[in-house]
């Protein structure tokens, strides 16, 4: 296999509509992502801080050496770290991602729901004597021989 054909085999295969349909959803996914990311961390975050008593999620951790750290960065250049805090906000951008994304989806649902589907005629009809599937336009069926002119 030569290296032009192989380029030829890839052109075809990145100009499908496929490809290029999923290379903008991706683009698009990572910018929602962006979006929702700073929706939770600078919206959500201090309004749930602000209920929780003043409480600043990313600074929540717990340094593993035992020691006390005034925060999040002196904690982690000191020692490991269980930062909770981000984790705590990651699963609140997950559950407001999936939210969108499940309203977004409803909604298409509502679209493709009110579009009428084209009605298509039927092209085969049902022999009344044999029950056999046959043309629509048939005079006779080819499978029991009977006339059917007036059904």
């Amino acid at each position: 296999m030569s290296l032009k054909s192989t380029l030829e085999e890839f052109k075809a295969f990145a100009i499908k509509g496929n490809v290029i349909d999923m290379a903008v959803g991706v683009i698009i996914g990572g910018a929602f992502g962006k979006i929702v990311s700073s929706l939770v961390g600078d919206i959500v975050m201090p309004l749930v801080g602000k209920l929780t008593g003043g409480t600043d999620f990313s600074q929540l951790f717990i340094p593993l050496d035992g020691n006390t750290y005034a925060t999040l960065e002196d904690a982690k250049a000191a020692t490991a770290t269980l930062a909770y805090g981000a984790f705590v906000s990651e699963i609140i951008n997950f559950f407001i991602i999936a939210l969108a994304i499940f309203f977004v989806l409803k909604l298409l649902m509502n679209f493709k729901k009110q579009t009428p589907e084209a009605v298509v005629a039927p092209t085969t009809k049902n022999c009344p004597f044999c029950k056999t599937d046959i043309s629509i336009e048939a005079t006779r069926c080819p499978s029991c021989t009977s006339h059917l002119e007036n059904q």
